[in-house]
């Protein structure tokens, strides 16, 4: 993996922290906004753990001949859209 491991790791680590206080905000019947918050802030440590990897990936691409480039990029999309 081309990704920093010291930025992904702790910020999957969070998302990890919140999904468990997620798990026992349904276990305790809290309130449903409340619950739909700590979802978007585990969303958003996601997502930002898959742009490092993300960025680590397209590093990759640089040293790549066109076509191995342009192959890499279509993969990516690829994943993108599902």
């Amino acid at each position: 993996m081309k990704a920093d491991k010291k930025l992904v790791q702790p910020t999957l680590k969070t998302a990890k922290g919140q999904i468990n206080a997620v798990l026992k905000m349904i276990d305790d019947n809290r309130y449903c906004v409340d619950i739909i918050n700590q979802l978007l802030a585990c969303e958003a440590l996601i997502k930002k753990a898959r742009k490092e990897v993300l960025k680590g990936y397209i590093s990759l691409c640089v040293s790549l001949d066109e076509n191995e480039r342009i192959q890499k990029i279509n993969e990516i999309i690829n994943i993108m859209e599902k």
